[in-house]
């Protein structure tokens, strides 16, 4: 809190702002070092140069990928599909109950593997949302079954058979307000408490998957939130990572408060995800009374597009400079089948893109991707070089020209990143 409350007294007297030191936090929190030895019979080789050119981000820029469809040919899914693996790296599959398994012993599973292989394929990084909800229930539960048996079972067996396949999951999404909802899962949530439930389930998951990598998610940015997360960790219940919303359909949130929210969530001690991120380009429903009906008629604007393109930008450079951020999902990818029809999407119904996809592509594949970082060992034969957090190939050439060889790498955060070269 003593964190939060300066930050925001420094705001209030003119100090520098949550964003005046972003690049900054950036280059510190965002980037490693990398040493190159390169060798020729064990004894050093001066002069040789080195390049660095990344592969893969360790940041996860990721979006739902609903609308996928691999056996899809239309030009209309291979617009979908080459937009999203230019920009994105990471992807949310749905596994809703009531859809996934619409009949009891039917589950959908079929479609979700082509998603997932379909992502592993174009090294997109995959999570599974969410594995238990109130809403989008089974219809053919009924209200006397024994609810924490089912809860398990379908929690074993989405998560089990998916095991090497989709690792991360939203194992419980928004317990916090399980309790009003009129089903047996609401009922069931109400009786034990929402922080029981909750670790209740991340066991089950856990039991699945001992390596599965879990998270909680909820739009309750409150205290509420904070203290069942709390509970969570003091009893040792097996999730990593903290999941929030910020869906901004009635207007985007201050950067004062997305930094306050990233600074409250830290405390907590577990990496924080923006797990369901909007905002919009057209007109803002203030404030917003119906979150359940679509709306056919809610377009995008050329005004509204240009306001959007800003502001994601800002926030999505602000989070990235956040060191307990690790990711953010945008929701939804394109307008085409959006969550209410909102005019959210980064592509247009027609799958173009809007000013905010080329602003981010430009960050997200342009400063802050390292291309082309250049060093020449030294009498050492050590050459050090600095990038972005993620994958690398270096391509080493030896003093002279000749023959080069190529080694491919991770420069990870916090470590001593040090690759060797022999010629």
């Amino acid at each position: 809190m003593v964190t939060v409350l300066a930050a925001a007294i420094l705001v209030a007297e003119g100090g520098p702002g949550p964003e005046d030191e972003a690049e900054a936090r950036i280059e510190k929190h965002r980037k490693g070092d990398v040493t190159v030895l390169v060798e020729s019979g064990g004894r050093p080789v001066r002069g040789a140069r080195v390049r660095l050119d990344q592969t893969r981000h360790a940041f996860l820029f990721g979006g739902n990928i609903f609308m996928l469809r691999p056996e899809d040919p239309s030009e209309a899914q291979r617009g979908y599909q080459e937009r999203y693996r230019e920009l994105l790296n990471y992807a949310t599959l749905p596994f809703y109950w009531g859809s996934y398994e619409r009949e009891r012993g039917k589950p959908d599973e079929d479609r979700l593997r082509r998603m997932a292989r379909w992502c592993r394929e174009n090294g997109i990084h995959v999570k599974g949302h969410p594995v238990v909800w109130h809403k989008v229930f089974p219809k053919w539960v009924g209200e006397e079954e024994p609810m924490e048996t089912l809860l398990e079972r379908r929690i074993g067996e989405t998560v089990g058979r998916f095991v090497g396949l989709v690792d991360w999951w939203d194992v419980v999404n928004e317990s916090l307000v399980a309790p009003n909802h009129k089903n047996p899962y609401g009922a069931w949530v109400k009786k034990v408490g929402p922080a029981e439930a909750v670790e209740k389930c991340l066991r089950w998951a856990a039991k699945a998957n001992p390596r599965g990598y879990f998270l909680v998610n909820d739009f309750k940015v409150d205290p509420e939130y904070e203290k069942e997360l709390s509970f969570l960790r003091e009893r040792g219940a097996p999730f990593h990572a903290v999941g929030i919303q910020s869906h901004m359909h009635s207007g985007e949130w201050t950067m004062d408060r997305v930094w306050q929210v990233c600074e409250s969530y830290a405390r907590i001690g577990l990496p924080i995800h923006f797990t369901e991120v909007t905002v919009l380009s057209g007109p803002k429903e203030k404030p917003m009374r119906d979150w359940h009906s679509r709306r056919p008629d809610w377009r995008t604007t050329p005004e509204e597009e240009a306001r959007q393109a800003d502001y994601v930008e800002r926030f999505y450079t602000l989070l990235f400079s956040h060191p307990a951020v690790e990711a953010i999902t945008w929701w939804d990818f394109s307008d085409a089948g959006s969550w209410m029809g909102a005019p959210a999407g980064f592509l247009r119904r027609d799958m173009s893109p809007k000013p905010v996809y080329e602003r981010l592509k430009a960050r997200i594949r342009g400063s802050w991707w390292t291309r082309g970082a250049e060093a020449s060992t030294g009498e050492d034969g050590r050459a050090r070089l600095r990038g972005f957090h993620g994958a690398y190939r270096a391509t080493v050439v030896p003093p002279g020209g000749g023959t080069g060889k190529t080694v491919e790498f991770e420069i990870r955060r916090g470590a001593e990143n040090r690759v060797r070269v022999e010629f």
